[in-house]
């Protein structure tokens, strides 16, 4: 014998030992994305550490406010829930929702979605499916609108999918692509008709004492609200979300406008309320039967993201599809 073991003896030494060694990593290998449906919503996880949830079922605050199809809670990368939703200042904010005050049907005021004043969303279908490295939420609702002496008629066709990624570096990037396509002619929507021009989309997030705002190194120091808007391509928010002091964590919203030749409006408050990328404003817009299409990158991060990681994430953004 050349020497202690055969050659024979040594491969089957290596393949039990890795056969162990898969076995022991099994339980961290298959911990990933993972969702957990209910009769709620939706519940995305990584690693057994929350990422958000998504609302399925109409949720109401005495039968006020009712609304389905949105984001609540929104979790830090720490675990920590960073949004809010009915709070007792604005009852009809809802975590991360996007919707809008004005809801015209032939020319005449129908509902509005804002206040989910004589409209509902009635979920249709949702379901989860998994990608390499990311995990998405395809969700189908119809809205109906409201009235005492008529059944409910489904207006839009909603279809959306929010598209979370696994955390890297710090930060972690969630996808919204939301669709709405008219079920019948005449119908326009717009934001608040008055100087605000309040709709879109809104992240109602926890509003910390220190809670500051930037665009690519450009402090964004509004008075509150900002009647007239703020224009920036996107919008980092960074401060002690957690509630902890010192604790200093970030959310950065990147928008695709539907028409990119326009700049972006914002509403931003540095009081409890929302942070609104207004869309279309004041003034109501055609919502076709073709159908209408917005999108928005959301960036949960641990308040160390670099401008020059932002820039970078938000270009390739911006090259997607």
């Amino acid at each position: 014998m050349k020497g202690l073991f055969s050659n024979t003896a040594i491969s089957r030494f290596f393949f039990l030992s890795g056969i162990f060694l898969l076995f022991i990593a099994a339980p961290t290998l298959g911990q990933a994305l993972t969702a957990e449906k209910s009769s709620e919503g939706i519940e995305v996880s990584e690693n057994g550490k929350k990422i958000l949830f998504f609302q399925t079922a109409p949720k109401s605050l005495n039968g006020k406010y009712e609304r389905a199809g949105y984001v609540h809670p929104l979790y830090s990368l720490n675990g920590k829930v960073i949004s809010e939703d009915m709070p007792a200042d604005h009852p009809h904010h809802h975590g991360i929702f996007w919707a809008w005050h004005q809801i015209i049907l032939n020319g005449k005021f129908v509902a509005d979605g804002w206040t989910s004043k004589d409209i509902s969303w009635k979920p249709t279908k949702v379901d989860w499916k998994k990608s390499k490295g990311a995990g998405t939420i395809r969700a189908e609702l119809a809205w109906n609108l409201k009235s005492a002496d008529a059944p409910p008629r489904s207006i839009v066709k909603e279809n959306t999918l929010i598209t979370i990624f696994k955390e890297t570096d710090g930060y972690r990037i969630i996808d919204f692509d939301i669709r709405l396509k008219a079920l019948v002619d005449g119908l326009e929507i717009g934001g608040s008709d008055n100087v605000w021009g309040y709709g879109g989309f809104s992240p109602r997030l926890t509003v910390p004492k220190d809670l500051s705002f930037t665009w690519d190194n450009k402090p964004l120091y509004p008075p509150q609200p900002v009647n007239t808007g703020v224009y920036a391509s996107w919008v980092d928010f960074r401060g002690s979300f957690e509630g902890e002091p010192g604790a200093v964590s970030g959310v950065a919203v990147f928008p695709k406008h539907p028409r990119r030749d326009e700049p972006v409006s914002w509403i931003l408050n540095l009081k409890s309320s929302m942070q609104n990328v207004r869309y279309p404003g004041r003034t109501p817009i055609p919502l076709s039967r073709k159908g209408l299409r917005l999108q928005y990158r959301v960036i949960v991060h641990d308040g160390k993201l670099s401008n020059e990681t932002l820039v970078r994430l938000y270009e390739q953004y911006m090259q997607l599809k």
